[in-house]
């Protein structure tokens, strides 16, 4: 450890200046100018200018002492000032690390959450793409696509009717098969019902990026619905057979909503030719009004059972009120009885009080009691 006089007091040109060093150039100083006051007084003032330079030195050296003193004091002052403030600066740095740690571990935990998420989602999609390729498949396949077009039909159909009131690939007498036959109740010919929509022109028409490519897109998309109408007009509709109309479906509301927007002229080109164009929402509509048909229908050909457990009911009505009748009856005879019991109970009690009320004499006569 270094002492107080070991202490630099001050830099000179990078050089540490102690209070030893300092006492020393001070001596050399005071020895320097007695030589000069020598050189200049003589000898004969000697004395006393060493008596003078030694006590001048003493009180220097005491002063440099205490000046050393001082001097080591505020710098250990100064040293311990600075180590606490040190000392505190590094508590405030380890707890502010210690806070950041923490946020950051929080934030690293959300961060993981979010990817874990992201991930799930990321695989969402990739799923989500592989199926969305898939159903393009199947859409640009005309074979998969009628498939497709008649799984949807059949499932909307198959889960609100009874089986009784379709039949899918039905055969009519000219050997034409349409995807789906309904029959209605009270009514030998059928609705026909066609699921393969000509779908290839309406993808070419989404692909279209120009206004000549989505003239010709249309333009195709126009034909090929005439030409299917058409087909499902001469095919289905014939006459003491089929309904006077026929069914299209459109396997999308969307492509529904494309054909009732930028197509109203093939919409009514099919009206015109009784082919109905359908969506997943209104086939299902018109399957919910031929449910209802269909109860009716049997509502109808119950009706004779149903009257004939009415009359049976009314007959047991019947039955059942002649016998509370005959039952009231007898409580009737039942409520005389007990009313002529009580009569004869009734005269028998005044009998009794009369017997109780008689004295008897000491003649042996009897008196009656006043």
């Amino acid at each position: 450890m270094t002492s107080m006089g070991d202490a630099p007091l001050f830099m000179i040109m990078s050089t540490p200046v102690t209070p030893v060093e300092l006492a020393a150039a001070g001596g050399v100083l005071l020895v320097l100018f007695v030589l000069a006051l020598i050189a200049r007084g003589g000898r004969r003032d000697l004395d006393a200018q060493m008596d003078a330079l030694a006590h001048s030195h003493a009180e220097m050296a005491g002063r440099m002492q205490t000046l050393a003193e001082i001097l080591g004091g505020r710098q250990m002052d100064f040293a311990r000032v600075v180590s606490e403030k040190l000392d505190r600066s590094a508590h405030r740095v380890n707890e502010r690390l210690e806070v950041s740690a923490r946020a950051t571990l929080g934030n690293l935990s959300a961060l993981n959450e979010r990817l874990a998420v992201i991930d799930a989602a990321q695989a969402r999609m990739s799923h989500l793409t592989e199926e969305i390729a898939g159903f393009r498949d199947v859409l640009a396949n005309k074979q998969l696509r009628g498939a497709f077009g008649q799984g949807r039909m059949e499932s909307i159909i198959r889960d609100a009717l009874p089986p009784n009131a379709y039949a899918f690939q039905y055969t009519l007498s000219t050997g034409v098969r349409p995807d789906c036959a309904l029959k209605l109740p009270g009514d030998d010919k059928i609705l026909a019902v066609d699921a393969k929509f000509p779908l290839e022109a309406f993808n070419a028409l989404k692909e279209a990026r120009d206004p000549p490519s989505r003239r010709i897109a249309q333009a195709r998309a126009r034909g090929d619905m005439l030409k299917h109408i058409k087909d499902i007009s001469d095919r289905y509709l014939l006459p003491g057979e089929t309904q006077d109309v026929a069914l299209l479906f459109v396997p999308s509301e969307s492509l529904f909503a494309e054909l009732h927007e930028h197509f109203d002229d093939v919409i009514q080109r099919a009206h015109r030719a009784r082919v109905l164009i359908v969506s997943p929402s209104l086939l299902l509509m018109a399957v919910q009004v031929l449910q209802s048909l269909v109860r009716d229908a049997l509502v109808r050909d119950q009706a004779h059972v149903i009257q004939a457990e009415t009359r049976r009911l009314v007959e047991d009505v019947l039955r059942l009120r002649a016998r509370v009748e005959k039952l009231d009856g007898h409580f009737r005879q039942a409520q005389e009885d007990v009313s002529a019991i009580l009569t004869s109970t009734e005269k028998i009690a005044r009998g009794g009080e009369r017997i109780d009320r008689m004295e008897f004499s000491r003649g042996g006569g009897l008196e009656a009691a006043q």
